[in-house]
């Protein structure tokens, strides 16, 4: 956020400052105190380091383990604080059972420096608009032709589109490609290795030879599983009138000696004791029914990757950042300085989600299987599931077997990337915190800390989130998934949609027709009819290329317009994680070189410095 220039002050050198530390620092050399009569501010701890964190008078020998940093007094000048600090945001509820939002009924009720510049509010508008007239022409257009064929999606397949989504039309039907978008898609979240055969994978009678091909990749460590179980007994959306079908699959995949991911068997819907055993769907079937069962699976896949792993691991989370550090950290906070940069914008474009995508009425309502309120069962399903760790891609990759495996660019990327931050992150907390006792002593800090996990996220102390700081490392780390979150994590959820999503029958936002439970009798017919319509197809166009378009004033990770840290080694920390970031992406440039589908989604250039759309 752009801090105006009254609100900079001079330092003696007549340089700007955008925290005016070096003011305070000065007013403390010289032996001034503060005026007297001033009301210090509501919810504040007053006394403060330079450049450091804030203390109460009971705790200013702590600050002598902050090397080189003097203790000032008070703040008494509230003009000189980062326009960022007030007022400070309140909680909201959204729905029961979900992490608490900005209380804000829509974007206008933001206060003006979290709301989007003109132009980035402009280009936001225009192109909602432009993409509403392109789904009008694309409709008109249709009604010129059928829509019974695979084919007849051509029709819409115009306009905003890219050259990955080009090559996912040619090839969307390939087994190798399904198995593809687990690994490097837009939602590489889900898969997993197998330790065991799935319990809800039930095999009848005359399939030994496919269970002893399972167990046979499953001793070589070479099997893969994605379980869609969170979506079971999910109610699903009734779209003009007309009822729409959610299924939980479970996909068996096998990793080839090529490091091909390879579907081996698909169960649309988990066994139940009220209804006959569900059928297996394989690669030998008949190529209709195949393929409407990987249909299913990547109607299941958009619906978890939207809600689970991109509304609410990306967007939500980063909102309850935000909030937390509005709230909680003055604005010479070293944490409110590493932090503010990676949520500017995120409060209005998540208020705007919730008042035009996922609210009554809204793109989900009209055009996705799990709107009308079964996203919000999703998202509570969800959070109920989230851990700290899963968060956290070293825990995250290790728990689902992946690190290491041959062909998962997200993995690999996403590990150095955590490595970059989290160099970047100690970098600049050990300027300020020199030693466990000052992390533990920081009054403004842990409640920060408990702001996001008792309250933010719903106590969810449970599923391993931190309640205080008891070292630097375990500060460092947190911080780290916080960056990361907001930045990295971010970008590999949301650039894919225009490249995987904009072909609709590789993505289908809805089903229209039951899972089938035979194979013997689908036909085209019912492929079609399963397929979104033309209104919801085109819906779905229009908001994927919205939503995964590249940002015109987009910011890259680590390039922060405002320099929030005047301290040179904190400025020196800043251009070392820069020079890391050209160096992975010079590495990941030369490495998708060689790739025919190249993975280009944490590449640092490409990366939002926070979540902005």
């Amino acid at each position: 956020m752009q801090i105006p220039a009254s609100k900079k002050m001079r330092t003696r050198d007549g340089s700007l400052s955008n925290d005016g530390t070096q003011k305070y620092v000065m007013r403390n050399k010289l032996g001034q105190g503060s005026p007297p009569g001033r009301k210090q501010r509501t919810g504040r701890v007053p006394e403060t380091s330079r450049e450091g964190t804030e203390r109460k008078t009971s705790d200013i020998l702590v600050t002598t383990h902050l090397q080189g940093l003097s203790v000032v007094p008070p703040i008494t000048d509230l003009d000189t604080l980062p326009e960022a600090l007030s007022p400070s945001p309140s909680w909201a509820t959204w729905k029961e059972g979900l992490p608490l939002t900005i209380a804000a009924g829509c974007e206008d009720d933001l206060p003006a420096n979290m709301r989007f510049h003109e132009e980035k509010r402009l280009d936001f508008e225009w192109t909602l608009k432009a993409g509403t007239l392109e789904t009008v022409l694309k409709r008109v257009y249709t009604l010129l032709g059928s829509w019974n064929r695979l084919e007849d999606f051509d029709h819409i397949f115009w306009g905003q589109k890219s050259t990955l989504s080009e090559k996912v039309r040619q090839r969307w039907q390939d087994d190798e490609l399904f198995g593809y978008q687990f690994l490097n898609g837009t939602n590489p979240m889900l898969l997993r290795r197998c330790t065991s055969l799935p319990s809800r994978l039930v095999l009848p009678s005359g399939m030994e030879e496919l269970r002893a091909q399972l167990e046979e990749e499953l001793q070589d460590s070479s099997l893969f599983e994605a379980d869609f179980i969170l979506l079971d007994g999910i109610p699903a959306n009734v779209i003009r009138g007309e009822k729409q079908y959610l299924a939980a699959p479970l996909v068996m995949l096998k990793m080839d000696t090529s490091g091909k991911l390879l579907p081996m068997v698909i169960q649309i819907q988990p066994p139940s004791s009220s209804s006959p055993t569900p059928p297996l769907f394989l690669p030998s079937d008949p190529p209709l029914a195949w393929l409407l069962a990987k249909s299913w699976v990547r109607n299941s896949d958009f619906q978890l990757h939207q809600l689970q792993y991109h509304l609410l691991n990306t967007h939500l989370l980063a909102e309850v950042i935000a909030v937390a550090t509005m709230r909680c950290l003055p604005g010479l906070h070293p944490v409110f300085k590493l932090l503010i940069p990676h949520i500017h914008y995120t409060m209005e474009i998540n208020t705007r989600a919730r008042t035009q995508l996922i609210s009554e009425g809204g793109i989900f309502e009209k055009a996705v299987s799990t709107g009308g309120g079964g996203h919000v069962h999703v998202l509570r399903r969800a959070l109920a599931q989230l851990t700290y760790c899963s968060l956290c891609p070293p825990n995250d990759l290790a728990e689902r077997g992946l690190l290491g495996t041959p062909g998962a660019l997200y993995a690999c990327d996403a590990l150095r990337l955590w490595e970059i931050t989290a160099r970047y992150v100690e970098g600049i907390i050990h300027l300020f915190y020199r030693g466990d006792d000052v992390v533990r002593g920081d009054a403004e800090l842990q409640a920060w800390c408990r702001e996001i996990t008792e309250v933010g996220l719903c106590q969810a102390q449970n599923r391993g989130f931190p309640i205080s700081f008891q070292s630097q490392n375990q500060l460092c780390h947190f911080l780290t998934m916080c960056v990361f979150t907001c930045t990295a994590q971010h970008g590999a959820i949301n650039q894919g949609q225009l490249d995987w999503y904009a072909w609709v029958p590789n993505a289908p936002c809805t089903m229209r027709m039951p899972p089938p439970t035979t194979k013997e009798d689908v036909t085209m017919a019912t492929v079609m009819g399963s397929l979104p319509d033309v209104q919801q197809a085109c819906l779905q166009m229009t908001i994927t290329w919205h939503l995964g378009r590249r940002q015109p004033d987009m910011v890259p990770l680590g390039h922060h317009k405002e320099k929030y840290f005047s301290d040179p080694k904190a400025k020196s920390v800043l251009n070392q994680f820069q020079t890391d970031l050209e160096n992975l992406e010079r590495e990941i440039t030369d490495r998708n070189e060689q790739l025919d589908l190249p993975y280009e989604y944490l590449k640092p250039s490409l990366i939002e410095n926070s979540v902005t759309i």
